[in-house]
């Protein structure tokens, strides 16, 4: 007050002087009036209002604390003016979104007021079917994360494994690090179906694949998880759904927001080869163990003088003749580079929004390039380009129209091949003692005795195949409020078209042959392949390769139509909210020249509130799907859920460490006809009998075929063909204690799947019945799967300003089945029932036999049984019958879908520095992965622990054979590996610049960070996938490998 004083007399000092002069007592009595002035107008204060990022909060909230009365709104530029009575006034700032803030005048008549995102404010609104709801009324199993926890997730491309461990109950498994192909496996509280157990993907309301969406351009990402919530998506709900939400644009100044990002790839983990020197002294040891068993194997015996050559060679003729080849060294590069770039434009006026977004991704190669000397490099790689325009036009006070266009333009290159394993086998399965990849002279190893795979040959001399994923949407949405006719009323009406063209085989097209080079090691002679070329000269290569400009598949082609009307209900009498939800929806799915899926729904839903204390929800939903005859194509499915705000009770207001405790309970059943691959035609007309053409008899003396094919029944069809139904019971606790500190929920979930749909070919049928006509396939299936989720959410902000979070969940799910139609006289412990879905069968050792007494002793093996030696695993004989046979396979371990995850995330932030670092661990997992030590003879040999010797009676696997001849029995369980892994999945550090340098470039901020991706992980797995899906899916050939990555970026805000 003295400052403003001081200036009122500066400015008035003439008639001050005046007033002194004239009386005393005058002046006196003129400043008792200007004070009193003073103190009645108030002080003015100005500030401005900034989120973190130094962004303007175009209508933040400031009110005098203690008096709502006096208030006002931060402007377009977010700023602010006020008056307040007393220069010890404090404001209170608050944004949707952000922490509310209280701030202390102490005379200042500027003040600026940074708000940070309040992330239990932001899940307040959460996105569910069809709609939208506060947080603190949902009483289905929904977990939602933003675009701002997504893009911490260290450089990679696909949106898939950006949601790893941020969402309890979703569960994730990677098996490839191709690019273009990295997409993992993804289901919500584990398998509930042999059938499909993927969840519904929705993009802004329409099924779509998440792998066309960049990271910059979500919005949110919500999963629905129990029958309350997913009841209204009807069949394809069964599994969960997974509704992702785009950006849209906001009322206000252009904000244009640019980012750009470079990683670096490295191969994550291969399976530990021996060298040439160490697998040729293993198999000295596996020759001598086995020596009285097959003397013949000295022969394989080799000396040291020998062995010395394959580590030590003497000059580069001495070691192409003793090749001693690290296969990742000669294949991987050390590093690969992906780039990322983005640019988004928003805003809007009051008429029109607008969110406009381009951005562009490059996945590069791990694998070396080597010249062919034909002119072209064949590599694999991945370059996308997303372009995304949502436009909100308010038509009128009431009307809004909504339209979403975007374009996804997918180019994949890769070898032209019919067996792509070749490509990479050599990393997991080429000796390293066959030949040289590629010898001085040029030439390409290989191999004349067991046609050891040269992937490094494999890829350099393939043709090119470029593949193209082009992928158009278009979404129409008209809102329409109807509050004329009754307050709370509004309807909306969808349209959607969707296409996709895939064109193939552009590239180079080759059919040259090389020329390929063996030397024996023996005698030092070489051979060439092919030894000789045309008319008996010497082989010249010729160039004769062609360029193609490559294909539309129109098999590929699809082709989608969406349309639906709604609407909606929703208003406040006193302390009653009601809401209400009625939808009509129709799809239609095309593939190639298949007849299209047609899918109908009716759906509603109706929501009571009172008092933001008790909740009710009803859901209901009558579905249609072509897959079932007429008799069973309609059928309603319904739930319900209840909810008690127990914190809002007048009992719990005395405890003061509690801010919110809710509980919540749904019930209810849903349908499913997803049954495999959608576009699987043999999954389509179950309920009709299948006709096919084929075959002849023989006629006559001589048996000759006759002329005429048989049309005949290829399966029979069953017309009770029906939906599986999936039951499930949800129990959920929401809290929040001493301020926001922690906060999170828990959830116990029980699902019973009734009706599965069984193949004929999986069902228990006589050997007599059909011939060759399938089996119809019938609804006999029953799984039933239970488990809970956890999840501890911790905010704290010092009064230094360091901000520290950390965010911790975990995810425990287990199925049974219940019924699978098992043969009767199958043993139960071989039955499916009672075991979880693909559930691991083998045979169990307990311990090695150490003598030959106790070879002797073993139970006999069906076959091969007198290739036993001490240090054979005791096979358990699980039956008693005396013997070993695929009657002693007994379940082992668990399946190959985790049983419990565990996520855990810590950060803090700090005067614009930012740390987080998250770590993400799965269990009781078991994972097959066939690595077999000298298998067909060849040195290949495996680090896999301490061996069998009589030194040794405790090893970790048995001595390997060479010469001998073993099977299944000898290997026991030693490839079935516990699957449990523990990996930093991200970890970043970044700072953001807001002031000084930054605006005089035109920047409201600047942000530099470096994060890593999977950087480290401990596992029992000689690899680091995660399943084996990817690749040919064969436990004993790898795939491309998963990657790790170091990212380094920036984004800025213009």
């Amino acid at each position: 007050m003295k400052n403003i004083r001081q200036k009122f007399l500066e400015n008035n000092s003439s008639r001050q002087k005046i007033f002194l002069m004239r009386s005393h007592i005058f002046f006196l009595f003129f400043l008792f009036c200007s004070v009193s002035l003073m103190a009645q107008n108030g002080i003015l204060v100005k500030g401005k209002v900034l989120d973190a990022n130094d962004e303007p909060l175009i209508g933040a909230a400031i009110v005098l604390k203690g008096n709502t009365n006096v208030g006002t709104v931060a402007d377009f530029d977010g700023n602010f003016s006020i008056e307040v009575p007393s220069k010890n006034s404090v404001l209170t700032v608050s944004y949707l979104g952000m922490t509310p803030q209280d701030v202390k005048v102490n005379g200042r008549t500027m003040i600026v007021v940074v708000l940070r995102e309040d992330t239990e404010v932001l899940d307040e609104v959460v996105v569910v079917g069809y709609g939208q709801q506060k947080k603190a009324s949902v009483v289905g199993a929904i977990t939602q994360t933003s675009s701002k926890v997504l893009e911490r997730a260290g450089g990679v491309s696909d949106l898939g494994s950006a949601l790893t461990g941020n969402l309890p109950g979703v569960i994730t498994t990677a098996s490839t690090g191709m690019p273009g192909e990295e997409d993992p496996e993804i289901v919500i509280r584990g398998a509930s179906s042999w059938n499909n157990s993927a969840p519904l993907i929705l993009v802004d309301g329409i099924e779509r694949p998440m792998s066309g969406i960049d990271v910059n351009s979500v919005e949110s990402i919500s999963v629905l998880k129990d029958a309350s919530a997913t009841a209204v998506y009807g069949v394809k709900g069964a599994n969960g759904v997974i509704l992702i939400t785009t950006k849209r644009g906001k009322e206000g100044k252009a904000t244009i927001n640019v980012s750009g990002s470079m990683a670096l790839k490295m191969p994550s983990k291969l399976p530990n080869k021996l060298d040439s020197y160490d697998a040729f002294q293993l198999r000295n040891d596996a020759v001598e163990y086995e020596l009285g068993l097959t003397p013949d194997s000295w022969m394989y015996m080799m000396s040291q003088e020998q062995m010395n050559k394959y580590r030590n060679p003497a000059n580069q003729a001495e070691a192409e003749r003793y090749p001693n080849i690290d296969w990742a060294d000669w294949m991987f590069k050390d590093a690969a580079f992906s780039e990322n770039a983005n640019v988004s434009v928003s805003g809007g006026t009051r008429f029109v929004k607008y969110y406009a977004a381009i951005d562009y991704q490059h996945e590069g190669d791990l694998f070396k390039e080597y010249d062919n000397g034909r002119g072209y490099q064949t590599t694999y790689g991945y370059n996308r380009v997303n372009m995304r325009s949502n436009l909100d036009f308010q038509l009128t006070k009431t009307t809004l129209l909504k339209t979403n266009l975007s374009g996804s333009h997918g180019v994949k290159q890769g070898p032209r091949t019919d067996y792509e394993y070749n490509i990479w086998g050599s990393a997991y399965t080429t000796p390293p003692n066959v030949f040289y990849p590629r010898y001085e002279d040029g030439t390409w190893g290989y191999d004349p005795i067991n046609n050891a795979n040269n992937s490094v040959a494999g890829l350099a001399l393939a043709g090119q195949n470029t593949r193209t994923t082009t992928r158009l949407t278009t979404d129409f949405t008209l809102e329409q409020k109807l509050d004329f006719i009754l307050k709370g009323l509004s309807a909306k009406a969808s349209i959607s078209w969707d296409n996709v063209f895939y064109e193939q085989n552009r590239g180079v097209s080759s059919t040259d042959q090389a020329l390929y080079k063996y030397i024996n090691p023996e005698t030092g002679a070489v051979s060439y392949n092919p030894s000789q070329g045309s008319h008996n000269f010497d082989f010249h290569e010729q160039i004769n390769w062609v360029p193609e400009g490559g294909a539309i598949d129109d098999n590929a082609t699809e082709r989608h139509l969406y349309y639906s009307a709604q609407i909606d209900y929703n208003n406040t009498f006193g302390k009653h909210t009601v809401g209400a939800m009625g939808l009509f929806s129709r799809q239609e799915r095309a593939k190639g020249s298949i007849v299209p899926n047609y899918r109908e729904d009716w759906a509603f839903r109706v929501t009571y509130n009172y008092a933001n204390k008790y909740f009710l929800e009803y859901n209901g939903a009558y579905n249609g799907s072509d897959k079932f005859s007429a008799d069973n194509r309609f059928v309603f499915f319904n739930s319900g859920a209840i909810g008690w705000m127990l914190s809002e009770e007048k009992f719990m207001k005395k405890l003061k460490f509690l801010d919110m405790l809710k509980l919540r309970a749904s019930y209810g059943e849903i349908g499913n006809d997803v049954i495999g691959s959608e576009w699987d035609t043999t999954r389509r007309w179950l309920y009709m009998d299948q006709w096919e053409t084929g075959g002849n008899i023989a006629t006559g003396l001589y048996n000759v075929a006759s002329p005429y094919t048989f049309y005949r029944q290829k399966t029979v069809g069953n017309t009770d063909i029906h939906w599986e139904v999936v039951r499930k019971f949800n129990f959920g606790i929401d809290y929040s204690f001493f301020g926001g500190l922690f906060a999170g929920n828990v959830e116990i979930f029980r699902d019973k799947r009734s009706d599965i749909l069984i193949s004929g070919a999986d069902r228990a049928m006589p050997s007599y019945f059909g011939g060759t006509v399938t089996a119809p396939w019938v609804n006999l299936g029953k799984v039933k799967n239970h488990g809970y989720e956890l999840e501890l959410r911790f905010n704290k902000t010092l009064r230094n300003s360091l901000h520290l979070w950390a965010n911790m969940n975990m995810t425990h799910a287990v199925n049974e089945v219940i019924d699978a139609d098992d043969p009767d006289l199958l043993p139960d412990y071989q039955k499916d029932a009672g075991k979880s879905i693909g559930q691991t069968h083998t045979y169990v050792d307990h311990g090695y036999t150490q003598t030959m007494d106790d070879v002797y002793g073993s139970t006999a093996f069906e076959s091969n049984d007198d290739q036993k030696l001490p240090g054979t695993y005791y096979i358990l004989d699980y039956n008693g019958d005396g013997v070993i046979n695929s009657y002693d396979q007994i379940p082992y371990g668990y399946s190959s879908s985790p049983q419990n995850t565990y996520s855990a995330s810590l950060g803090f932030d700090y005067k614009g520095w930012s740390f987080f670092v998250q770590f993400y661990g799965v269990n009781n997992v078991t994972r097959q992965v066939v690595f077999s030590t000298f298998g067909q003879k060849q040195l290949i040999a495996y680090d896999e622990g301490s061996r069998w010797s009589k030194y040794n009676p405790n090893p970790d696997v048995p001595m390997p054979r060479f010469g001998s001849t073993t099977n299944s029995y000898y290997d026991a369980a030693r490839y079935f590996y516990d699957g449990s892994y523990i990996r930093l999945k991200n970890i970043e550090v970044s700072y953001t610049f807001t002031n000084g340098w930054i605006k005089s470039l035109g920047l409201s901020n600047l942000k530099l960070y470096v994060n890593g991706n999977n950087l480290w992980v401990w596992t029992r797995m000689p690899d680091d996938r995660e399943s084996n899906f990817a690749g040919t899916g064969w436990a004993s050939q790898g795939a491309y490998p998963t990657v790790k990555r170091i990212n380094f970026g920036l984004k800025f805000t213009l």
